[in-house]
């Protein structure tokens, strides 16, 4: 069972320096949320981080440690927590954002004038494998969406459907599309949505007519009354819907439509901006429609496209290579 922040800062000292630090954890959490308006899902990651880390520093030292702890703190101990880490198996994108936390974390104490430490400069962040994103197929996309489901009643597939039309026809993100309401929802003349993305930023995304009639048409079947303040999506029994039923859906189609093992509900919104880029739209609104705070994090997708025409060149030109 995972240890609480609590349980790694006790101590029988008999002067507990070690509830100044965990005082000053809580703070610099609470700072994330309600100043950097970061979400309650990068709070729990963060003090997770932190967690651990303080964990590995009571080995180390024999006790809980205190804010003077961390102000002798040396690179070579932060190094040896990361190794240590990396033998348990994480990876080099967990090891990375493990680092990223207690940098800003030092940050955050320097600027509150509570400890000055940037031993953590000296830390190289781990080297994380390239990677691009694996969208669908144009016909693969639409064969998931193109369903009618099981006769007139069948308000589950509706659901579904509206759900992964949200994520390729408007690219939200699973939570972002779950966290509709029906005030929210393009629906009733309204084209546009107010939808509300990572670190509390909102942004207006357009609602092609297609997704809003899903949308619409999982409304008029879903037995359960649609209050305007509530989550827009329901489960079979009327709670919030769980994107890991989703996500199981999108598992049971992969078999019936023979799709690839890579075809998952964040696969859509990597087909809506590849299928949009390929189509000839600019990469600034594509980013503007994704959400993404740099440019650099949308760039990827010219990686993806430039992949597929080069996939097209090499079975379509005749001089190219053959094997």
């Amino acid at each position: 069972m995972a240890q609480s922040l609590d349980d790694v800062l006790a101590g029988d000292a008999e002067l507990p320096l070690n509830d100044d630090l965990k005082n000053v954890i809580v703070a610099w959490l609470d700072h994330l949320i309600v100043e950097r308006g970061q979400s309650a899902a990068t709070r729990e990651a963060y003090e997770r981080d932190a967690r651990q880390f303080l964990a590995f520093l009571k080995t180390q030292l024999g006790h809980p440690p205190c804010l003077a702890d961390l102000e002798r703190l040396n690179a070579k101990t932060i190094r040896a927590f990361l190794a240590g880490r990396r033998k348990a198996g994480v990876t080099s994108r967990s090891l990375a954002r493990s680092l990223s936390a207690l940098r800003t974390l030092f940050r955050w104490l320097e600027r509150e004038d509570t400890l000055k430490n940037r031993a953590i400069l000296q830390v190289a962040a781990p080297k994380i494998p390239h990677s691009i994103p694996k969208p669908l197929t144009v016909q693969g996309a639409a064969s998931l969406i193109e369903r009618d489901g099981g006769g007139p009643e069948d308000w589950i597939t509706a659901r579904d459907v509206a759900v992964m039309l949200l994520l390729y026809g408007s690219g939200l993100r699973i939570s972002e599309a779950l966290s509709l309401m029906p005030r929210t929802a393009p629906i009733d003349g309204r084209d546009i949505m107010h939808v509300t993305g990572k670190g509390g930023k909102e942004r207006l995304v357009p609602a092609l007519a297609v997704v809003s009639e899903a949308i619409s048409k999982y409304m008029r079947l879903c037995p359960y009354p649609l209050e305007p303040d509530r989550p827009l999506f329901r489960g079979a029994r009327g709670g919030p819907l769980s994107p890991r039923l989703i996500q199981l859906a999108m598992e049971k189609l992969r078999y019936e439509l023979q799709l690839p093992d890579t075809a998952t509900p964040h696969a859509l919104r990597h087909s809506f901006a590849t299928h949009l880029l390929s189509a000839g739209a600019d990469l600034r609104q594509i980013q503007e429609l994704l959400g993404h705070a740099s440019l650099s994090t949308t760039q990827v997708y010219t990686e993806v496209d430039r992949a597929r025409l080069l996939t097209v060149y090499d079975q379509a030109h005749p001089r190219a290579s053959r094997s």
